[in-house]
């Protein structure tokens, strides 16, 4: 398996700061405090506060929304915890190459992904190659995972003829 991480590593593209519930982690790796996960800090209170110009208001804490109500969740860096995230699947086999946006997608001919080709570097400011240019490599697997955030554009502006003239450009591949 192959991570491309369009990031100088992973994490760095990551909001920081944000209140998680262990759950899901617990479930996927039940160990994660012997393993050194981030999540450091417990929530230790909750409080719900109506602003106004005059000052605030807060609201007991009966009152407040099972939603609303953190305990057993922590304070974290997602930033740090995407990083140790990512250090758990390379121990587990996954290739992840930081600094290598996928540019491009992919098809095969049938229409169905291929896989997706990573960005030319070494181009200038003008959109010419420099003397440091390298052609960006195509990345071919049985299955290409889209998880590029909410305002992710691979995904939604993929479209068969676009990418077919660009698949034009001759590369190196390779198949995860």
């Amino acid at each position: 398996m192959v991570v491309l991480e369009k990031g100088s590593e992973p994490g760095a593209h990551i909001l920081s700061g944000a209140i998680m519930d262990p759950r899901a982690l617990s479930e996927l790796i039940p160990d994660w405090k012997e393993k050194g996960a981030p999540l450091n800090q417990p929530v230790t209170g909750d409080a719900m506060v109506f602003l106004s110009e005059n000052g605030g208001m807060r609201v007991p804490d009966f009152f407040l929304p099972e939603n609303f109500q953190n305990h057993g969740n922590y304070i974290v860096s997602l930033a740090n915890v995407t990083r140790w995230l990512a250090q758990q699947a390379e121990g587990l086999g996954v290739e992840i190459f930081p600094g290598f946006p996928a540019a491009e997608v992919l098809y095969n001919e049938n229409g169905s992904v291929r896989g997706v080709a990573t960005g030319n570097m070494g181009v200038g400011k003008d959109g010419q190659p420099t003397e440091n240019f390298q052609l960006g490599m195509e990345l071919h697997a049985k299955y290409t995972v889209f998880a590029e955030g909410s305002r992710g554009h691979r995904a939604s502006n993929s479209s068969r003829a676009s990418s077919s003239t660009k698949a034009a450009t001759r590369r190196p591949t390779a198949s995860a």
